[in-house]
């Protein structure tokens, strides 16, 4: 059927997993540097992650690449120059890259070759607290020139917030004109989809249950309204993380931090394992070059 990529955090790998038969294989080692958010190039098959660094609190945040067999690592954004940086989104029309920056506060972006680092959103300056004002999931949106971002929250607070503005640069990245608040009271939303053939948006959220630790979707809102009421998909997750759609969209995988990615039929509402790993797992992309 196909295979997935996983972080596997704590182990510092990225695990190549068939998805028919839940057998692993490392297609990365030697990842210490908490890797969270990963994408494939499905033009060229390099796969792209974000790197937390060892110690979120030092500012030590980095993206690195391999090629599409494993090989050619490369560090294209270096130690330092982001701060946090979490679920990965690619644009690959445009050659960008985008994340949002936990403890930065901010959604950044890049070229694929790590050139033209930029802070698209700024939301390390105001009167909330800081936890309320951290960036943790991020999808684009390329024919509407648009970004989606998750704003988790304090743990298990039940203040998460989804918003939504152009991709564009802002001449002020604090106080964008075009932002747009389409959800809150979420209990910790996490990792965004989009699926742009049928207007919606999925995500994952690791927050208190009913509504949280959950896979949840709703309808891309127009211009300027809230959010409406979100459908739960699926429940159940041990702290869901990573989130990746098929190409049909009749299924959705997600991967928690209980080491167990999850398939999820988006129509029945039913869920398999896929994978019980024992480790705990972030980002998950499923592999589309060469398929």
């Amino acid at each position: 059927m196909g295979k997935l990529l996983a972080l596997a955090v704590s182990r510092g790998e990225i695990l190549e997993v068939d998805i028919d038969t839940g057998t692993t294989a490392a297609f990365v080692t030697g990842l210490n540097r908490m890797p969270d958010g990963i994408v494939e190039d499905p033009k060229t098959g390099r796969v792209y992650w974000t790197d937390m660094g060892a110690d979120p609190a030092a500012g030590t945040g980095s993206i690195e690449r391999v090629d599409a067999d494993g090989g050619g690592r490369t560090t294209i954004v270096p130690v330092g120059g982001t701060h946090t940086p979490k679920q990965l989104a690619g644009d690959w029309v445009e050659g960008k890259l985008y994340w949002s920056d936990r403890e930065g506060m901010r959604v950044m972006c890049c070229d694929l070759d790590g050139e033209n680092v930029e802070t698209l959103i700024d939301r390390s300056t105001g009167d909330e607290d800081a936890e309320l004002r951290r960036c943790v999931g991020v999808a684009v949106d390329h024919g509407r020139g648009q970004l989606y971002w998750t704003q988790k929250g304090p743990e298990k607070g039940g203040r998460g917030r989804i918003f939504r503005t152009t991709a564009a640069p802002a001449a002020d990245p604090a106080h964008r004109p075009d932002l747009e608040m389409l959800w809150s009271g979420l209990p910790e939303p996490i990792d965004l989809e989009l699926d742009l053939d049928n207007e919606l948006v999925y995500w994952t959220d690791r927050g208190a249950p009913p509504a949280g630790n959950t896979l949840n979707r709703a309808p891309l809102p127009a211009h300027r309204a809230p959010g409406g009421p979100p459908e739960i998909l699926a429940d159940g997750f041990r702290e869901a993380i990573g989130l990746a759609l098929t190409a049909d969209r009749t299924s959705a995988y997600v991967s928690d931090l209980g080491g167990t990615i999850h398939e999820v039929d988006v129509t029945a509402r039913t869920k398999r394992p896929v994978l019980r790993s024992g480790t705990p797992l972030t980002g998950l992309v499923i592999r589309k070059y060469g398929g």
